[in-house]
This record gives C-alpha cells, structure tokens and sequence, in this order.
C-alpha cells in the first residue's frame, strides 16, 4: 500500500505469462498486474463472461509473482463469485496465494445487465475489505464508462460508497476526460485512484496523470496487444514470403537470460 501513497504513485503494468512479467521486473518496475482479458485473449476465450475461472486467475497470479518476487495485483473481474461470501472466499484464496492486491469490479458477466445493483456492488466490496483483514490491498471498481452507463455522478457514487466500506484504492476505467477524472479524484480524496491508461479522449502522460492526482496507472490488456500488432505484422510480413522480417525480434540469448533471473 506505501507505493500508493508515496509521492507520484506508481505505474503498475500488467503481464499475461511468465516471460512478459519477467521482462517488467527486469526493467524495474516495482509491482505488476494480471490483466483479466489478456489472461483470457492467451486461452482463447472472451473477457467478463466468467470463462476464466477462479483456479485458472490464482495460479497465473502466483506463477508471475513467484517468478519475478513482485507485489502482483490480481485483476480479478466480479471476484469470481455470485455473492458476497463468495468474492470472500476469493480473497481469502488470493491471499494464500501471496498476492498483494485484488479487484472487485461491479460487473455481472451478464451482458443484459452487465452493471451489478448499488448495494449489491457496496456490499461485495464490503465482504471482500472483511476479508482481506489488511493483508492485501483492496481496489473497488465500477465499469460504467466502459458498460455502456456514461453516469459521472453514479460512477463517484459508487466510488465513494467503495471507500467509506473500506476499499483501498478506487478505479473507474476510462472516465470521458479529464474533468471527470479531476471530479472523481477530489470527490474520493484521500483514497488513492487508479487509472487504466488515461481518460478516454486522449491519451496523457505519465507525469500529468501523477499532476491530476492519480496514484497508481496500470496498463490493462494494451502491452498485450501491443505485443500482438508485433506479431501480426511479423506474420503478415511471412505469407508476403519475408522471412528476415518475419523472424527479426529478441534473441533466445535474452529469453535465456531473463529466465535465468526467476525467482524459485
């Protein structure tokens, strides 16, 4: 939790398998994060539908943390859990595993209605804060902005809710710009804010998120799909019968030498 509320925050990128979370430590970033729809894009299934199940999360969490020695925070959707003493028992299981920190989103995994209630929201992140006893860092979520529900004064809402039951960091994935995002830092203060990338109109820096408040930028799916344009172009430039540039990319010496650094 200091990494939070130090100066500036930190920037929390997410991996999606051992070697892409070990190349994160390696360029010294100082805690990592699973990325539940990268996590689900690498086994062939849709993100938010509960397809990736609970086991399936906690052991792609343990595998990066126990690989790299790095706080993993695991994004865990609606807590893989249909009710609020199932979302406990789902912290209960991160903490056994070591994770430092995990979500609870208000989605459902039903496309009908994707947002969960008010008090049903509150009330899993309540159980999971009951939980977690202060032995890993509780982030409550709400997905409006990004579930078709462009409700500023219900978004601080519920985020407000989150943190008078407990949560220790609040994160609402792309608020409209930044005017809303100033709205909901100040309205939460002094709970640290998370913020997927930035706004959704325009893409900032890292130094002028940490000037409007933001404690803590994770990355979501985009290093994971930034590594698969890599791989799209690679693959269209080998049925163009370009092999050089088709197999240009990081040597088997550096693979070699980046999991030679595992932690065991």
């Amino acid at each position: 939790m200091a990494l939070h509320t130090r100066d500036g925050g930190l920037v929390m990128p997410n991996a999606w398998d051992g070697l892409s979370a070990l190349m994160l430590a390696d360029a010294g970033f100082e805690a990592i994060a699973t990325s539940s729809a990268a996590l689900a894009a690498t086994l062939g299934r849709p993100d938010g539908r509960h397809e990736v199940t609970r086991g399936e999360h906690l052991e792609h969490a343990g595998l990066l943390g126990r690989l790299t020695g790095l706080p993993v925070n695991g994004d865990f959707e609606d807590g893989y859990g249909d009710t609020p003493e199932e979302v406990a028992g789902t912290v209960e299981a991160a903490v056994e595993f070591g994770l430092a920190g995990i979500g609870i989103e208000d989605t459902s995994g039903n496309p009908d209605q994707p947002i969960r209630d008010f008090d049903d929201a509150v009330n899993r992140v309540r159980s999971a804060v009951e939980a977690a006893k202060g032995r890993i860092v509780i982030t409550g979520r709400t997905d409006n902005f990004i579930q078709g529900r462009p409700d500023l004064d219900d978004t601080i809402r519920r985020l407000t809710a989150f943190a008078e039951v407990g949560a220790d960091v609040l994160y609402a994935p792309f608020p409209p710009d930044l005017d809303a995002l100033d709205a909901i830092v100040t309205a939460v203060a002094p709970t640290p804010v998370n913020i997927l990338v930035s706004p959704s109109d325009k893409v900032l820096t890292v130094a002028e998120l940490q000037k409007a408040g933001v404690k803590r930028i994770s990355l979501g799916p985009f290093l994971y799909a930034n590594a698969m344009a890599a791989l799209e172009q690679a693959t269209n430039a080998l049925l163009a019968g370009d092999l050089a540039s088709a197999t240009t990319g990081m040597s088997f010496d550096r693979i070699g030498e980046l999991i030679a650094r595992a932690k065991n």
